[in-house]
């Protein structure tokens, strides 16, 4: 086979020392991220690698246009619009890495969408962040950042009522049915579990950290180290889950990533912390004075602030998503910014100067974190643009105030049609982008109108 210039930056060379390193991997997972986040992709055998780096890999241009069932969504226009002809999709420089607890061994490797001609796709998500990370480039602004990583473990089968239940713990088979918030005991049953999912991200190159028992029962947090390339941090945050539900599966359980799964407790969050570089490395979100913020950081609230609301069907892109948003719950309900305080949407973390960022709370971990991540860029690029105000920081509780904010969608439904008109979630997605991303949860909404649930037969089968 003729090599062809890789327009991801990929080289042979990179998969040749793979193999060299690895002799033991039989097989590769080869994993595009749609505009839901699934991968989807193809396994292909260890001979069959080279190839792949040496001339891409030929998918059909409708795997950037299905819904979350997987199915065509003709809307996209890249179903029989484009006669769903191939594309090629290219191995992405440094995702390369062998998978933990695999028989037989396997691997596993990112991949971005391009034409024939290597023109990137931009119905690609990794693209549209790229597209933001360039725009702030060329501004000599440099974005880091990390993702937070909230899930549950839940058991395989439902209770007799049908429904899903923690996980037992799978050092002793011990029931977990109460909130054990920050118990260091409560983890302690899952300790093979986590040890295995340590194990697998390291193998990865992902640097996992803080491990907590969170505010449900069955459910945990994962914190991730802070990375100055926020699509490392993305990619961080996708191989992650992809970990946590291959290493739960093997232990007997299910990882559980929506953003809702129990009515009576806090849905999980995907947080993202995000600072800002200068060409020298220096954090522009630092104020001279410890506690008088700086302009810029003020402005980026103020960009993402005004931002929020036509936003909010990246950060909550599926009916589940909204059942999250509720007074009480550590998920914002307005986009209130304030210092140290967990009920707004916007916060400063407290702690050392020279970490000073933004961590941004709206997000489900059911979302795409590479449209979050485009999403805010860009809404801290308007901000600092137009120098926007954030206005009065929020203190004490978040939830009775933010009355003077921007308004936000109240569902599913109106947040769609806010994203639909959105000019200025075009240009944080790109058009094509844009087009496809909306043009999904459109269908994915009507799926779920015309369902009829159990919920409709338990209030009116018997009463109207």
């Amino acid at each position: 086979m003729t090599d062809t210039h890789s327009p991801s930056g990929s080289t042979l060379a990179e998969a040749e020392a793979f193999l060299a390193a690895h002799p033991e991997i039989e097989a590769f997972d080869i994993v595009l991220h749609d505009a839901n986040g699934i991968g989807r992709g193809k396994i292909i055998r260890r001979h069959e690698l080279l190839s792949f780096y040496k001339g891409g890999r030929h998918l059909p241009i409708s795997i950037l246009g299905l819904d979350i069932c997987g199915e065509d969504v003709h809307e996209t226009g890249l179903i029989w619009d484009q006669g769903d002809g191939d594309l090629r999709a290219w191995p992405i420089p440094g995702t390369l890495k062998p998978l933990h607890n695999t028989n037989p061994p396997r691997g596993e490797v990112f991949m971005s969408m391009y034409d024939l001609d290597g023109n990137k796709m931009t119905s690609d998500p990794r693209h549209a962040l790229q597209r933001q990370v360039d725009a702030l480039a060329a501004e000599g602004l440099h974005p880091a950042g990390a993702f937070e990583l909230e899930f549950f473990l839940l058991a395989n089968d439902r209770d007799a009522n049908g429904k899903m239940v923690p996980a037992r713990d799978v050092l002793d088979g011990r029931p977990s049915s109460r909130t054990e918030v920050y118990s260091v005991d409560h983890l302690h049953g899952m300790l093979p579990l986590f040890s295995d999912i340590y194990a697998a991200a390291g193998k990865a190159g992902i640097t996992a950290e803080t491990l907590i028992s969170e505010y449900a029962p069955g459910q945990y947090e994962l914190t991730l180290h802070y990375r100055e390339d926020v699509m490392q941090a993305a990619d961080d945050l996708m191989r992650l889950k992809r970990i946590v539900r291959a290493q739960a599966r093997a232990h007997g359980v299910t990882a559980c990533f929506m953003a809702k799964p129990n009515e009576d407790y806090a849905g999980s969050g995907m947080h993202f912390h995000v600072s800002m570089q200068d060409g020298e490395g220096r954090n522009v979100f630092v104020e001279a004075v410890e506690g008088q913020w700086s302009d810029t950081i003020l402005h980026a609230l103020g960009g993402l602030r005004a931002t929020m609301g036509e936003s909010m069907l990246v950060f909550a892109p599926h009916a589940n998503s909204w059942r999250r948003f509720a007074a009480q719950s550590y998920a914002p309900v307005s986009p209130t910014w304030g210092v140290n305080n967990r009920s707004v949407a916007l916060r400063i973390p407290a702690g050392d100067i020279r970490a000073r960022r933004i961590e941004h709370r709206p997000a489900g971990v059911d979302a795409n974190p590479y449209l979050v991540a485009a999403t805010v860029l860009a809404g801290i690029r308007k901000g600092l643009a137009e120098k926007l105000d954030p206005g009065a920081e929020t203190t004490g509780n978040g939830y009775e105030g933010g009355q003077d904010a921007p308004p936000i969608p109240v569902d599913w439904r109106s947040a769609i049609e806010v994203a639909k008109g959105s000019a200025f979630l075009k240009q944080a997605l790109g058009e094509d982008m844009h087009r496809t991303f909306t043009a999904i949860k459109a269908a994915e909404y009507a799926r779920v109108a015309r369902t009829v649930s159990e919920v409709d037969f338990d209030l009116y089968l018997h009463t109207v």
